[in-house]
């Protein structure tokens, strides 16, 4: 007989944890065991990341999760293989060999599908995908043998680079603008080469201004001390680091935490971070208009105190 299973008792945790997403597992599935590790009450991810893919997978915790979407919209770095000659249902390994074709390109091809792939593209996003049509995801249209017709998407290709591993066997290094599928990027780039192609592997390397070297896995962070664990969040901050920076006393800050509009010398930013100074926190973000300071989202009192008390108990 089993043992009954022993309640979690969450706490309040807040930060941004970045995890090197394992093989297997979907975003979510990664999310509810790091959140279950460090015992925290409210978490989500940053983007999803399919079961067949690995790597940078930033997860907000409390506060964090007021500025997940900044991330969402991040451009992101993947790594990939894909294999040519062999088209899939998916696009990737996982699905159903739907043609085959034969294989003969040669470095000179890859020169010139690497050019035509680089820079503002569209794309028509694959039916396995959470885009929803009708109120429903398109991945379960496909799921019932229903295809749903989808309208090109405007994306853009920052860096690509391609490299033959073998005959049949190509690498795809791609630095894309939100809402790039690279599933769809390597199909694409299989029918511009004359013989299709599905991917074998999948990597994001980076996305925004995080990459995998910051990373830690599920098995590392199983492995250690609830304080460990603890200490390897970052603060909530790190989520706007490219915001422009600007910081309040004391009576400006308890203001601007109500929701009231603050006046300064600023200048003109779309996207501002903004901190007190008595205690040094992080209060949220704005944007500043005509030397107005105008509250975007906002931690509560409340956060911004069990943060604070976290980080003085956190070695």
């Amino acid at each position: 007989m089993n043992a009954p299973r022993t309640r979690v008792q969450r706490r309040p945790v807040h930060g941004v944890l970045l995890l090197d997403k394992p093989l297997g597992l979907s975003s979510n599935q990664a999310l509810q065991k790091a959140k279950w590790l460090l015992r925290a009450e409210k978490a989500g991810h940053t983007g999803t990341l399919d079961p067949l893919a690995t790597g940078v997978l930033p997860l907000c915790f409390g506060s964090a999760t007021k500025f997940s979407q900044l991330h969402l919209d991040a451009d992101k770095t993947y790594e990939a293989r894909a294999r040519l000659g062999v088209k899939t249902a998916t696009g990737d390994a996982e699905g159903e060999v739907i043609a085959e074709r034969p294989v003969a390109v040669g470095a000179d091809d890859l020169a010139r599908v690497q050019s035509q792939f680089t820079g503002p593209i569209r794309q028509v996003p694959p039916m396995h995908s959470a885009l929803k049509k009708d109120g429903k995801a398109l991945y379960e249209y496909a799921r019932e043998g229903i295809e749903v017709e989808r309208a090109p998407r405007d994306v853009v290709i920052y860096k690509l680079a391609l490299a033959a591993l073998s005959d049949i066997d190509i690498r795809i290094e791609a630095s894309v603008s939100k809402g790039t599928y690279i599933r769809t990027l390597g199909e694409d780039i299989g029918e511009a080469l004359g013989c299709g192609a599905h991917l074998t592997s999948l990597r994001r390397t980076a996305t925004g201004g995080f990459d995998a070297s910051q990373c830690i896995t599920l098995e590392a962070l199983e492995a250690m001390s609830e304080d460990e664990r603890l200490a390897c969040l970052l603060p909530t901050e790190a989520l706007v680091a490219d915001h422009t920076h600007v910081t309040l006393g004391a009576e400006d800050a308890g203001r601007f935490l109500s929701g009231l509009r603050r006046r300064g010398s600023w200048a003109d930013a779309p996207a501002v971070a903004v901190f007190g100074n008595e205690p040094e926190a992080f209060l949220g973000t704005a944007h500043v208009k005509a030397g107005e300071l105008i509250p975007g989202r906002l931690l509560s009192p409340i956060e911004i105190q069990q943060t604070l008390l976290l980080t003085e108990a956190t070695p």
